[in-house]
């Protein structure tokens, strides 16, 4: 049975940086405000082991700066809600949020900032191996791999990152690249260079993964000779990148080919009136944790424009 829930002013899609920030900053304008999310953290918990170009942070763990975050975010008058957004729809000037929980909550504005999934390979062996050495958290899983030789799939700075935290555990890291030169930050790959145990592979397709009950093997081709070649690792750990959560507002906005959610970049606002859509979520190039806060933060205050005009 749906329950509904009172009536808010602003409700607020997602637990990472974007959404708290967005919480913060509404909760500060004295909005009535309900921030729904499954967990704090988004991909910080995921992908962020060491961050280093937050400001006012020289080095913190993405674990604690998301505690941080989430301190901050519960010292404000603010409503919280764990739950899962499955519907939100629009209903003359107000928006309707229904939850997995059954629950629905109603407000005048929306800020989705839910984040992203990671991206799968959709290679043959990849889901019957999930679990059983093919992973996408790096932070979760790696203590799993000590001592063992794995591969790490992407050439951006999520691929580097998680080399760099393997390093500590696994035995040999292979880093596989699709294109011809890794996208990584020249800071990142100076500090794969040094750790004497890592291979980097460029122009190279995964085909398969393959093993018994595990991991024992990954197949790739040469993208220039064509050939197909077989490496014996025990891990994979899929750092592609991701695919945006947008499912359950599909009705309501424009995407991109990448399924993001078209915005204008002074507001953060959709293609419908009050509501707005922030960090990976939406098309903007820069996918970073400071940038997710300060969307966050713009989105925030220009909803609080938009309910003070349609007062």
């Amino acid at each position: 049975m749906t329950v509904t829930y009172m009536f808010y002013d602003l409700i607020i899609i997602g637990g990472g940086p974007a959404g708290i920030t967005a919480g913060i900053y509404a909760a500060r304008q004295r909005l009535k405000t309900l921030l729904i999310t499954k967990d704090f953290g988004g991909q910080i918990n995921k992908k962020a082991v060491m961050i280093e170009n937050y400001p006012g942070f020289e080095e913190i763990s993405g674990l604690a700066l998301i505690q941080r975050l989430e301190k901050h975010l519960r010292k404000q008058k603010i409503d919280i809600e764990r739950d899962e957004v499955v519907k939100l729809k629009k209903s003359g000037e107000n928006f309707i949020v229904q939850t997995k929980n059954k629950h629905q909550f109603q407000a005048r504005a929306v800020i989705v900032a839910s984040g992203a999934d990671p991206r799968p390979l959709e290679i043959e062996g990849e889901k019957e191996f999930t679990g059983c050495g093919v992973s996408y958290c790096t932070v979760c899983d790696s203590p799993l791999f000590s001592n063992k030789t794995v591969a790490v799939v992407g050439g951006g700075n999520s691929a580097f990152e998680a080399t760099i935290f393997l390093a500590k555990i696994a035995k040999k890291i292979y880093i596989l690249e699709y294109g011809e030169k890794v996208g990584a930050d020249e800071v990142n790959q100076e500090i794969v260079k040094k750790i004497g145990k890592v291979e980097v592979l460029t122009n190279v397709a995964l085909k398969q993964i393959k093993g018994n009950q595990f991991v024992n093997s990954i197949v790739y081709q040469d993208r220039k000779t064509q050939k197909l070649n077989t490496l014996k690792v025990e891990g994979v750990f899929v750092e592609i990148g991701s695919q945006p959560a947008t499912s359950f507002v599909k009705n309501l906005v424009e995407f991109n080919q990448k399924d993001e959610i078209k915005v204008e970049f002074e507001t953060y606002q959709t293609k419908t009136a009050g509501l707005f859509a922030v960090g990976d979520v939406n098309v903007g190039k820069a996918k970073q944790i400071i940038t997710a806060c300060g969307e966050g933060a713009k989105a925030a205050l220009a909803a609080y424009e938009y309910l003070q005009l349609n007062n």
